[in-house]
């Protein structure tokens, strides 16, 4: 099962990577933990949207055999708010392998996805991940790219339907080419910027969405990785 938390507050680059918090989430059967933070080294990332009255500051996702509500407890003593659902989990591009804690190499991009009114659940889900998921992988320089739909909310809050993480080159963060993969060209820019504009707007992503540009770490107790 696989958990994901929206997390507000000033100090999260120090209280999502203590120790502490890695070993409460170990004992109650954690099996990896991933940090999405909002830091220095992406601070240059020109792509921000947010239907918050904050932007969020970090995206945490926990795989753990069953649901607990300690889990968001534990997050909830980590953050000034959080906000967390339950997802289901569907791996396009798998994000390359990288030692525990150790930053990957990577603009992490995040976005929260809503359901627009009058569309229903069953023809969003056909449009983008039947319809949309191709345009996306063709027309972006992604090298990591997963789509998390939700299955239930863990806490009140605003709405939120699915979570999106793709992978860029860290030059994407300034460089509308580096992030579309169009070597330069300025026409074939234009062709992907529009056919990407076009294909979000058949789901709804071209409006009420929220896109964290991220730092990603990993720590992982699966396999040959027993501690973190």
């Amino acid at each position: 099962m696989k958990l994901m938390y929206a997390l507000w507050g000033p100090r999260l680059s120090d209280t999502l990577f203590a120790e502490q918090l890695r070993e409460r989430l170990a004992a109650l059967g954690a099996t990896r933990f991933q940090v999405n933070i909002d830091d220095a080294d992406v601070a240059p990332a020109q792509l921000r949207l947010t239907t918050y009255e904050r932007p969020v500051g970090a995206i945490v996702s926990i795989w753990i055999p069953h649901e607990l509500a300690a889990v968001t407890e534990a997050l909830s003593a980590a953050a000034d708010r959080i906000a967390g659902w339950v997802v289901e989990e569907r791996v396009l591009m798998p994000a390359p392998s990288t030692a525990n804690g150790v930053r990957t190499e990577a603009l992490a991009n995040v976005a929260l996805l809503r359901i627009p009114a009058g569309m229903d659940r069953p023809e969003w889900l056909d449009r983008w991940q039947n319809h949309h998921t191709t345009v996306a992988i063709e027309t972006q320089a992604t090298f990591g790219y997963v789509q998390n739909t939700v299955v239930e909310p863990l806490t009140a809050g605003a709405r939120v339907d699915a979570l999106v993480e793709e992978l860029f080159p860290m030059a994407a963060m300034t460089d509308p080419h580096a992030f579309y993969g169009s070597a330069g060209d300025d026409a074939e820019l234009g062709r992907r910027v529009a056919r990407m504009i076009e294909s979000t707007a058949t789901f709804g992503a071209s409006t009420d969405v929220d896109v964290i540009p991220t730092s990603r770490y990993v720590y992982d107790r699966t396999g040959e990785r027993p501690t973190w």
